[in-house]
């Protein structure tokens, strides 16, 4: 019943008991038993974690939220404040409803035009439109502006090299060396 194995005696019947040591009586330590492990992410999402959690993808996350939130505003100003003016001076002219009828055949307005289906050509829209983005674009250069203003300028070049090349044997030298450490060869200093 009893067999040496190395140097520890063994009883075979204690190894078809379960969580016991070949040693009989003996029970495994705790790093001998093995516990399931957490399963891990799969590498395509903590790929995605990563990507999203970088400082410019939440930047840019951020920039268009706020700016489709400007862009509002802008139709806004550009529809409500600044085109009834501009219409005003021009004599009454209503920039939503300026159109080039295609068909032929007479409309009052261009919502009578497009409910009859007919083919138009909205310059005025389009003048609104151009406006709207004439603003965007000069908000953004302020912007633009003010942040290269405030954002730290770019470092200074780099210190010219403090060693140089032993013109004999090629070994790297101080820029004040008379002599080669290397090759003891005379050196004019640079």
């Amino acid at each position: 019943m009893l067999k040496i194995q190395g140097l520890r005696q063994l009883d075979t019947r204690s190894e078809t008991r379960k969580n016991e040591s070949p040693v009989y009586g003996c029970r495994p330590s705790r790093a001998a038993l093995t516990y399931p492990q957490p399963a891990e992410e799969p590498k395509m999402w903590t790929e995605f974690k990563a990507f999203v959690m970088r400082g410019n993808v939440l930047d840019m996350a951020v920039g268009v939220v706020i700016g489709a939130a400007f862009g509002k505003i802008v139709t806004s100003i550009v529809n409500d404040v600044l085109m009834p003016p501009i219409g005003l001076l021009l004599r009454n002219v209503d920039f939503s409803n300026l159109f080039i009828n295609l068909s032929g055949t007479p409309y009052a307005s261009l919502a009578d035009a497009k409910k009859a289906g007919a083919a138009t050509l909205n310059y005025g829209v389009f003048l609104t439109t151009v406006l709207e983005f004439l603003i965007v674009a000069f908000v953004v250069f302020l912007v633009v502006k003010q942040v290269n203003r405030i954002l730290p300028k770019p470092a200074p070049a780099p210190a010219p090299p403090a060693t140089r090349d032993c013109p004999y044997c090629k070994t790297t030298i101080p820029l004040g060396a008379i002599r080669c450490p290397n090759c003891t060869s005379e050196i004019k200093a640079a």
